[in-house]
C-alpha cells in the first residue's frame, strides 16, 4: 500500500519534512516514489503539489494522521465530520 507521509531532513533540532508518497513497508528515509510537498514546523511553512497529491489519493494512497491534518488545513481534503448519533 502507498502512504503519504513525512520524510525528515535538516540539521539536529532544526528538522524540516518533505511530504512523500512511499510504500508502507519501507523505512522513513528511504527513496520515495514521489515528493509531493514540504513542511517546516518551525515557521509553519507548507508547500504542496496539490494535483500530485490528489492524483495519489485517487490511486488509493493513504495519508498518515499528521499529513492528513496538513492536507485538511490546506483544504485539499474536506474535514471529516462527526457522524450523527443514530
Amino acid at each position: 500500500m502507498v502512504k503519504l507521509r513525512l520524510k525528515r531532513f535538516g540539521k539536529k533540532r532544526e528538522a524540516s519534512y518533505r511530504i512523500i508518497a512511499i510504500s508502507n513497508l519501507t523505512r522513513r528515509d528511504a527513496r520515495p516514489l514521489e515528493e509531493l510537498g514540504y513542511y517546516n514546523p518551525r515557521t509553519d511553512e507548507v508547500r504542496l503539489d496539490i494535483p500530485g497529491i490528489q492524483r495519489r489519493l485517487a490511486q488509493g494512497a493513504q495519508p498518515t494522521d499528521t499529513v492528513r491534518r496538513l492536507l485538511q488545513k490546506a483544504n485539499v481534503l474536506e474535514p471529516v465530520s462527526a457522524k450523527p448519533a443514530s
